[in-house]
């Protein structure tokens, strides 16, 4: 299991604190709880990390750049700027 941090709105922590309290459930189970419940929800929209592809750029004035290239361009005009 991974433990993990994360920020939600006040309203909500004690909103979800007062369904965990009913339900006799600490917060991690009602939050994981939801997570499945999402996951039912939308079947087939949790991706593998391996399945994840960048969005294609769309026009920025870089036509016909490698990805290579636009990396050099931008390590070149960040150390242009350097004191």
């Amino acid at each position: 299991m991974i433990k993990t941090q994360i920020q939600i709105p006040d309203d909500l922590y004690h909103d979800l604190k007062r369904l965990a309290k009913r339900k006799e459930w600490s917060l991690a189970e009602t939050l994981r709880r939801g997570g499945e419940h999402m996951l039912e929800i939308y079947p087939g929209q949790a991706m593998k990390a391996q399945d994840w592809t960048p969005p294609p750029l769309r026009h920025m004035g870089w036509k016909d750049l490698s990805a290579e290239e636009m990396h050099r361009l931008a390590l070149e005009d960040m150390e242009s700027r350097l004191p």
